[in-house]
């Protein structure tokens, strides 16, 4: 692979350890927490998951920073991340999410990552303000 290719992942929703999913047990197998890290962005409350959509403005969602064990098993690992976050869909499915690069902040330092914007419609959806889904859950009981 290119010496600049990208080998981590933000994740602010169901792929972050405090949600202990399914789809997390896989992360933490292939994927190294580096640390809490936050990206320019605003979360959307869409009942039974998080959606992370690009903002103009200061929001900043609240998750984790990962980075690939193996380089050499990156193509297969986000691939079936992909698969999961409905990013890889068939011709008569909706794509869910779609992955860019976006620049996460973790340790006092700015680093290209992975993340899984919602592709989808938000108007009327809460926005959480905080930016931090577990923090907004734990509020919600």
């Amino acid at each position: 692979m290119l010496n600049n290719a990208v080998y981590h992942l933000f994740v602010y929703g169901s792929l972050r350890s405090g949600f202990h999913s399914p789809a997390y047990e896989y992360i933490s197998r292939f994927f190294v927490l580096v640390g809490n890290a936050s990206a320019k962005g605003k979360l959307i409350d869409m009942g039974s998951y998080p959606a992370g959509i690009p903002s103009a403005d200061e929001s900043v969602i609240t998750g984790e920073l990962y980075r690939i064990r193996h380089e050499n098993e990156f193509s297969w690992a986000i691939g079936q991340l992909d698969d999961y976050e409905g990013v890889a869909v068939e011709p008569d499915e909706i794509q869910l999410y779609r992955r860019e690069i976006t620049t996460a902040s973790c340790n006092e330092q700015l680093i290209n990552a992975w993340i899984y914007w919602y592709n989808g419609e938000v108007s009327g959806k809460p926005v959480i303000a905080s930016g931090d889904i577990l923090e907004y859950l734990s509020k919600k009981i």
